[in-house]
């Protein structure tokens, strides 16, 4: 009696085990069901690259996404390329990217260019930024800044040449200009919001690097520069930045508050990543990197210096990621 008992406490503990443990064939296949010990294991177990390529403004997020989804999937390689949002968007229609990093909304061309190549994507937003205007450390004369005075500078037939062309009673010292890089979605938003498509000047520095920007503008006085708001917290002991006056009036400086709210006007602007459908329905590697990098982009943006949306916003994304995935 006592053997037979014990066979069946044994065969029940064993049933419970299996059935707590399942069969091995309703583990997650990269769609997200499951429980989050599964998950966990799964992302643990999973290898290959995540392709993604695109903004220098959106690069500090997606960086530290990868390094901190890096610690959980050690064999999933995610490097993220810095080629401008443009140079992103041409790689993603050619194919050799699952996810494309952009500082503005995708264009009609870009779109049409995709559905030629037979290629569905999903957009995310992932936080908001605040396009920041900084000056040399050395400058202390130039308090605000107006969109028409910033137009005026950057228009290729603006006539300014120094800054006492900008306004009366500022000295006669030449201006130099430093600007992203035709590639770039920071570039395109200023062209659209600021120069309304007119002709940029065109003895402005470019480049796609805003760490070059940065350089430019701390070693020369009379440098003036436009990037990505955490360009700037990077660098704020060595760059005085320029409140621009909004719509309102107000001459408002871009802090969390400000980009948040919409204070900061016309220059807060939200941040994106593009991501392959069918990248998403058939690696399981790109699904769980972008379901992580959604999970985790409000805190990680903080910490590099953008401003994280709203949870209910990355929740409909995640459900919008699931949909996509499906697709």
């Amino acid at each position: 009696m006592k053997l037979k008992s014990a066979l069946a406490t044994l065969t029940l503990s064993s049933a419970l085990l299996l059935a707590a443990c399942g069969n091995g064939d309703d583990t997650t296949n990269g769609n997200g069901s499951g429980n989050s010990s599964d998950s966990g294991n799964k992302t643990e177990q999973l290898s290959g690259t995540v392709g993604i390529d695109g903004s220098s403004t959106v690069f500090p997020i997606m960086e530290a996404v990868s390094e901190e989804y890096g610690k959980q999937a050690p064999k999933v390689k995610a490097p993220v390329g810095v080629s401008g949002t443009g140079g992103g968007f041409n790689k993603f229609i050619e194919g050799e990217t699952d996810i494309s990093n952009a500082s503005r909304p995708i264009k009609d061309e870009e779109k049409e260019k995709l559905e030629d190549a037979g290629i569905e994507y999903t957009e995310f937003e992932i936080a908001y930024d605040g396009l920041s205007v900084v000056i040399n450390k050395d400058n202390d004369f130039v308090d605000h800044l107006t969109i028409d005075e910033l137009k005026k500078m950057w228009l290729e037939d603006g006539g300014v040449k120094t800054w006492a062309d900008v306004r009366e009673g500022w000295p006669e010292e030449e201006i130099s200009f430093y600007s992203p890089g035709t590639d770039s979605g920071t570039y395109d938003y200023w062209n659209e919001v600021i120069l309304e498509d007119e002709q940029m000047r065109r003895d402005a520095q470019l480049s796609e690097d805003d760490n070059v920007l940065v350089q430019g503008v701390m070693g020369d006085k009379g440098g003036i520069a436009f990037f990505g708001y955490s360009y700037y917290l990077e660098n704020k002991d060595n760059l005085n930045i320029v409140p621009i006056v909004n719509s309102n009036g107000e001459a408002v400086t871009p802090n969390n508050e400000t980009i948040m709210n919409g204070v900061y006007e016309p220059l807060s602007r939200p941040l994106y990543i593009y991501v392959r459908n069918d990248s998403l329905a058939d690696k399981p590697q790109v699904y769980d990197y972008v379901k992580f990098a959604l999970e985790n982009a409000g805190t990680l943006a903080e910490e590099v210096g953008y401003i994280s949306l709203q949870q209910a916003e990355y929740d409909e994304a995640l459900k919008a990621l699931d949909e996509a995935a499906k697709k």
